[in-house]
């Protein structure tokens, strides 16, 4: 079995609405020091055993169905679960 930790972003050019309200509100709490916040996504996937190159069945779910490969960007590590 391998576990998959997969960490989607915004890419840089796209605004970041709730990452902006998130910085804005710790602003408010005495947090003036943090000058950029980006929300985005962790997943943890865990794929059984197989014969197929796990690294390529990763990189097409992430493409196909778990990120929006047009505003986002996305990387992971591969690990013995």
């Amino acid at each position: 079995m391998k576990k998959v930790k997969i960490y989607v972003t915004l890419k840089e050019s796209i605004l970041d609405p709730q990452g902006s309200a998130v910085q804005g509100s710790l602003h408010k709490i005495g947090y003036e020091e943090v000058a950029d916040l980006r929300i985005g996504k962790y997943l943890e996937v865990t794929i059984a055993d197989t014969d197929r190159d796990v690294d390529a069945i990763v990189k097409e779910m992430c493409e196909k169905v778990l990120t929006n490969t047009v505003i986002e960007n996305y990387r992971y590590e591969i690990e013995e679960a």
